[in-house]
């Protein structure tokens, strides 16, 4: 069993999520310890980029803060970072990233450094999953999951993206799914139904697009929030730590 599927033994685990470099790298340091303290499962970090179309508003300005700030933040920054913070941390650490800053690194030079760094996952939301051959051969090599992101789709297509995954897996929403095609799954309990027929590898929802409660309580394995946390940092820069904490503790005791 991987690192990050034992993060989800026995429990809901709750997954959180940062900027790498928002406000500075020191200060995600910083966060990702106080984010294990507070009782995170899993951390997600996700690799700045100038077009982040996948993102929220929030998390694009987040890229935009950590880009802009003195001395930049690159790929080589970041994983200096992690190689300080990873005999700090017991947790997995999961980082999402676009996939030219993976392509223009090398796909084994990128992989090879998260092991080094440890990392134990990877998401990169821009790449298609019938693409992801050309670097899984690299991730299996190093032992690092690729995070299979699940959306609105066929049934014989979501019940093939989840017979690959590893690690978890990411189900997208998409409360405006206009697809009349009868065999399109729409709704997150159908999409996650199919799932199951298949794998019981964990199943991820995110917080804070407007699901029903109850829906979250019984359907998933764990929760990833993005937009909070971002915005705790937006709001208090470098004294973020103290209400990160806060935040992630209430959150964690209410799964």
């Amino acid at each position: 069993m991987s690192k990050i599927r034992d993060a989800f033994q026995n429990k809901k685990a709750f997954v959180g999520f940062l900027t790498a470099g928002d406000p500075s790298l020191e200060k995600t340091e910083e966060f990702i310890i106080t984010m294990e303290k507070a009782g995170a499962s899993v951390i997600e970090i996700g690799v700045p980029f100038s077009d982040p179309i996948a993102e929220s508003p929030v998390v694009q300005e987040a890229n935009v803060r950590a880009l802009s700030a003195e001395g930049g933040c690159t790929t080589d920054m970041i994983f200096d970072m992690l190689s300080h913070v990873k005999d700090k941390v017991s947790v997995p650490i999961v980082l999402m990233s676009y996939l030219n800053p993976v392509y223009k690194f090398g796909y084994e030079e990128f992989m090879a450094k998260c092991a080094e760094t440890g990392v134990s996952g990877l998401i990169i939301p821009d790449m298609p999953y019938d693409e992801r051959g050309e670097l899984l051969p690299f991730a299996e090599k190093y032992d690092i999951d690729i995070i299979s992101l699940v959306a609105p789709a066929g049934k014989s297509r979501i019940r093939m993206i989840a017979e690959e995954a590893m690690g978890y897996i990411y189900v997208l929403p998409s409360l405006n799914a206009t697809d009349a095609r009868n065999d399109i799954v729409t709704d997150i309990s159908g999409i996650v139904a199919e799932i199951r027929k298949v794998t019981d590898v964990p199943v991820i929802l995110e917080i804070g697009v407007n699901y029903p409660e109850a829906e979250y309580e019984t359907i998933a394995d764990g929760f990833v929030v993005e937009n909070a946390i971002v915005n705790i940092i937006a709001k208090h820069g470098n004294e973020a730590a103290e209400p990160i904490f806060d935040y992630v503790k209430k959150t964690v005791e209410s799964l």
